[in-house]
């Protein structure tokens, strides 16, 4: 287990995901800590002073136009944690939670929100006493940030509410706190308010979704590459200077990755086979890399985004280096919200080529030679006819998941907060997206290695008989009889799921992209 030390000047993806999955521990820089201190010098001078000034001396939202006497600051700052806390709906994932927590550990330890040192490293503290907080899926519009999410995991700073802990049983976090010997946060002006106001939740998502989909968009290739294959497809289509001649990365990416999987194939190109030969391979097949390649293209843009907003200090008011204290409108979450939903249109499309290619290879009008549904004894045998089912379910519903989030804005907070980005729906949808993804992937993979073995007097290529080989060894069966067939697909879920299929590939093909 490695230590992510928290600077100033932000965090990257790979940090992210060590912190939320892999349960990296967290340390500040004395360079974060100086910044800590001296942000909060400023903050202290202005809540000395009679003047109001938001977020420090001031309510919030529709009630910023109201004064704070000092001696009830401290209640001030419990309180909008606790009002704020009102989530609902089951618990989000510990992974996010974590990502949360860190991510908003990352914008504190900028310097610009004014919270204590001693706030920031209770926060590092709890992450690496692995207590994660309950956060309900209900309660964030994306703006002023991830309010209700963020407001639960303050609760747990000041050792209220309820967290999940290393074990991973639910009890009241203050006994999880006291237990790991941590105090309990006693907050002052502005620290609630700055535990609060970011995009951490809808980013931590962002970022852990494209180190997913980084992996699935080379395992889709891989399964397009099969499926060319068990349907005697042609690989002249993949030639690099093809691609080179409408140059968009991720296309040429996607062809590379497939001809390399594809070489040394001797089922590839047999259109003399069919009564009718083919000039050319349907859509689904041949124009797999202009699809696969967008769905890259958008991943490199949001990538960008996403570390655009990792390099970022989301809060409101902001400390400023001057020593100015600004109300701003940073937390919106537009810029992530918008990228989160362009990925779940992308991920839908790939999804609906997969299925295509599934469905044609069960089709004996269009399967070029194979048996009806891949059946071993057509009619007796039912074959792989419901495994498409449950594909062709899977990919409606990421149609209906593609429906972008950030197109709604529903008011709140009295009109103050008045268009919203809706970005923390964007980013649970695109996590059911992904999983989803991943089965239809895995059911093509399921269909197109049981296709390649019924080539019989044909040889595949290297590459796919190390995909076939991994895959049965993983539990995934082979062409037979009908049989309990959710085992199986189950197994091609994990061995997708778990970068196997990748891991299969990569010795005979090198490095894919």
């Amino acid at each position: 287990m490695h230590t992510v030390v928290v600077g100033t000047s932000g965090t990257t993806p790979e940090d992210v995901v060590a912190v939320a999955r892999q349960g990296a521990r967290v340390e500040l820089s004395p360079e974060a800590r100086d910044a800590l201190a001296r942000a909060r010098e400023i903050v202290d001078a202005l809540a000395a002073k009679p003047e109001p000034v938001y977020g420090v001396s001031t309510g919030f939202g529709a009630l910023a136009t109201r004064h704070i006497s000092p001696d009830l600051r401290a209640q001030l700052q419990r309180n909008i944690v606790r009002s704020h806390a009102a989530g609902m709906g089951p618990r989000v994932e510990r992974e996010v939670v974590r990502a949360l927590m860190f991510l908003r550990l990352k914008t504190v330890a900028s310097g610009h929100t004014g919270v204590r040192p001693s706030v920031a490293q209770t926060m590092a503290d709890i992450l690496n006493a692995g207590i994660t907080p309950v956060v309900h899926e209900y309660g964030s519009l994306g703006c002023s940030g991830d309010l209700a999410p963020l407001s639960h995991c303050a609760m747990t700073l000041m050792g209220e509410g309820d967290a999940e802990g290393p074990d991973g049983v639910v009890r009241p976090a203050g006994e999880l706190l006291a237990e790991a010997g941590i105090e309990p946060v006693e907050l002052r002006e502005k620290e609630g308010l700055a535990l609060l106001n970011g995009t951490d939740g809808m980013l931590g998502m962002l970022v852990m979704a494209l180190a997913d989909l980084k992996k699935l968009y080379t395992s889709a290739d891989i399964t397009a590459a099969l499926s060319l294959e068990a349907l005697l497809g042609t690989a002249k289509v993949l030639a690099p200077e093809l691609h080179a001649i409408r140059p968009h990365p991720g296309q040429g990416a996607s062809a590379a990755n497939m001809l390399a999987v594809l070489k040394g194939s001797g089922l590839t190109g047999h259109f003399q086979q069919d009564e009718a030969p083919r000039v050319q391979d349907a859509y689904s097949v041949r124009c797999a890399p202009q699809v696969a390649g967008a769905g890259r293209d958008t991943i490199a843009y949001a990538l960008t985004v996403a570390e655009r907003e990792l390099a970022s200090a989301v809060d409101n008011p902001v400390v400023l280096p001057d020593g100015r204290v600004e109300s701003n409108g940073n937390f919106h979450g537009a810029p992530v919200a918008y990228v989160l939903d362009f990925l779940a249109i992308a991920a839908a499309d790939l999804g609906s080529i997969a299925e295509r290619r599934t469905d044609r290879l069960l089709d004996k009008n269009r399967s070029h030679g194979l048996p009806p549904f891949l059946a071993d004894d057509a009619g007796v045998d039912s074959g792989l006819m419901i495994a498409q089912y449950t594909q062709a379910a899977l990919v409606s519903e990421m149609k209906r998941l593609a429906v972008p989030a950030s197109a709604d804005s529903i008011p709140s907070s009295a009109m103050q907060e008045d268009h919203v980005s809706m970005g923390w729906s964007a980013a649970r949808k695109l996590r059911t997206a992904i999983d989803n993804l991943t089965r239809i992937i895995a059911v093509e993979l399921y269909a197109a290695t049981r296709g390649i073995e019924l080539r019989h007097g044909l040889t595949p290529a290297p590459a796919s008989q190390a995909a076939i080989k991994a895959a049965r060894e993983a539990g995934v069966g082979g062409p037979g009889p009908d049989r309990f067939l959710a085992p199986d697909l189950a197994a091609a879920d994990a061995f997708v799921r778990s970068g196997q299929l990748v891991a299969a590939v990569e010795p005979v093909t090198g490095p894919l992209a």
